[in-house]
């Protein structure tokens, strides 16, 4: 650091200036005195020479591990880059109901597209398009911490009814949990259409494939205006 080698500079400037004095010194004097002056220097070099570079990197490292070890992404990359954005808070949240975080991620991909302030037609609110009943008063709908726990804590609930067959899962939230024991001709268009997307691009994502056919059909067919709208919430480029 600069202000260690100040400090020695001004050692050895100190032990010239006393060596060049006026010469009234014995020759034992100076003797001594320049073994003063070593030693000096000795001490000087072990108190301060230590301390910027042995305490400045490991804070700066341990810091930085533990940054990226708290925040891990386990995320697939078929998904948009609304959806990417919410990456490692996918991941957390269904961590917290131990679902797979790429399930967790087709929802919020179909219901909202990342847009943390969705609303649809039927009142369906925030990421993951939770209905204003499943909220406990004085609950913000639209804050992504509470919509992701109200949200897939349902989705859990689903996938444990469908004893975790994703598609009754995926029809279950759509449709209702109830709608997870009755044959499927007795679902709806709606609950049918989520199934028909929602599924294989679910599948696309945990086989580790890096694109999804099956989410740019639903992009072009119902998602890219969405995605617009998630993407100016979000204020991606």
């Amino acid at each position: 650091m600069p202000r260690a080698r100040s400090i020695y500079q001004d050692d050895w400037q100190t032990a010239a200036s006393t060596q060049n004095g006026s010469g009234c010194l014995s020759l034992y004097s100076l003797s001594i005195l320049g073994v003063l002056v070593i030693i000096c220097l000795i001490t000087a070099l072990g108190l301060y020479a230590p301390v910027p570079t042995v305490a400045a990197s490991p804070s700066v490292s341990t810091s930085a591990s533990a940054l990226n070890s708290s925040s891990p992404s386990n995320l697939s990359p078929v998904f948009t880059r609304e959806v990417q954005y919410w990456a490692s808070h996918i991941t957390r949240w269904a961590g917290a109901v131990s679902l797979d975080p790429n399930l967790a991620a087709v929802v919020m991909q179909i219901e909202s597209c990342g847009d943390p302030r969705a609303l649809s037609r039927a009142g369906a609110k925030g990421l993951f398009q939770v209905m204003p009943f499943h909220f406990h008063f004085g609950e913000n709908a639209y804050d992504p911490e509470t919509n992701a726990l109200r949200g897939l804590n349902y989705l859990a609930r689903s996938l444990e009814t469908a004893n975790g067959d994703p598609r009754l899962a995926l029809a279950g939230y759509n449709g209702g949990i109830g709608v997870i024991t009755r044959a499927e001709w007795f679902w709806s268009a709606e609950t049918k259409r989520y199934v028909y997307f929602g599924v294989p691009i679910y599948d696309d994502a945990r086989s580790g494939k890096t694109t999804s056919p099956t989410l740019d059909e639903w992009y072009r067919r119902y998602g890219a205006g969405l995605c617009r709208q998630a993407s100016a919430r979000l204020g991606l480029p």
